[in-house]
């Protein structure tokens, strides 16, 4: 049994953590959080056996083995360098770092420590991905791909009101390329790997983060658009067209639905069953990763990809974090 801790208190946490105990491979330790009014009241409603407002302490304790850091981007490389130094499993929420200096270091640390670094972006895990990966040969040439992930933000009203979410904040590395964008960004590097040229562009709110953009990934015989935003819905079904036949995925970061149509008008539904959450699956491979079950370096690789390419797009957009500097 995998001894775990989390930081952070948000539904994302708790998602986690229900994902955790379906795998019956991991128990709850440990919450962290800076108010430890808040630490007692969530480890109370999921049952964890400590709780921590200081995360050295936390790094130090012999009673677990890993942590899951759920807090805002800006802080994910010093925590989780904190916790790999010390010799403790990370599995830390997308994106992994603030730019690529910050991922490079994190992997070092990982390394350095034998130490598993890695990062919960959990589509690539789902069933309905691998239906996606194992029917790409059925399309012939690949010529174009379509991904889309455009969601309004609940905290959007607020940041027009005058307040200063997290999720419009530059201060805690964020933006709509950094969340909603990063699922389409994320799936097309592990489907095809790193482009040989990325063009962005986005538009930016006074905050000075990207409210909404367009990627295209330049390929040697293939681009791969990406729209995303955070101030609009849309109800628009990602595709992959091949010369053989296209791909439609419903709801990108979810794989909800994955249908093929041949060019001879033939229809198939590919979609399999999954989960209700959906984090059981990067649970489970976090657990093999422990267990030695997987190897983690293509995963590191990725990571390492998909921040250099988002350290490239905001450069191009000219959006800037506390972080770069």
């Amino acid at each position: 049994m995998i001894r775990y801790a989390v930081i952070g208190t948000s539904w994302i946490s708790s998602s986690f953590i229900e994902a955790a105990k379906a795998t019956d491979r991991f128990q709850l330790m440990g919450v962290y959080s800076r108010d430890i009014d808040r630490a007692r009241e969530f480890a109370g409603e999921h049952k964890a056996l400590y709780i921590f407002d200081n995360l050295e302490h936390m790094a130090q304790s012999d009673l677990i083995d890993a942590v899951y850091i759920a807090s805002p981007n800006s802080m994910h490389c010093q925590q989780s360098c904190l916790f790999l130094n010390h010799g403790k499993h990370v599995i830390c929420e997308k994106p992994v770092a603030s730019n690529l200096k910050e991922a490079e270091r994190m992997v070092a640390a990982a390394r350095n420590n034998n130490a598993i670094l890695f990062e919960a972006f959990k589509t690539c895990h789902l069933p309905n991905f691998y239906q996606v990966q194992k029917a790409l040969p059925a399309l012939g040439k690949v010529h174009k791909a379509h991904l889309n992930y455009c969601q309004y933000s609940s905290r959007y009203q607020r940041y027009l009101d005058g307040e200063n979410p997290n999720t419009f904040n530059p201060a805690f590395s964020n933006g709509s390329i950094m969340d909603i964008g990063f699922y389409c960004l994320s799936t097309a590097v592990a489907l095809w790997g790193e482009p040989k040229k990325v063009s962005a562009s986005a538009h930016l709110l006074e905050s000075g983060v990207d409210a909404h953009g367009s990627v295209v990934l330049h390929y040697s015989d293939m681009d791969v658009i990406l729209q995303h935003s955070k101030v609009s819905d849309s109800f628009v079904p990602s595709e992959i067209q091949g010369e053989a036949g296209s791909l439609v995925i419903k709801q990108v970061s979810e794989c909800q639905e994955v249908t093929l149509y041949k060019k001879n008008a033939t229809k198939l539904n590919l979609t399999l069953h999954q989960e209700n959450n959906t984090m059981f699956y990067e649970a489970q491979v976090f657990a093999d990763l422990i267990d030695g079950r997987k190897s983690s370096e293509q995963y590191l690789q990725n990571s390492l990809t998909v921040a250099r390419l988002l350290t490239d797009i905001r450069k191009q957009t000219k959006v800037v974090f506390p972080a770069d500097r």
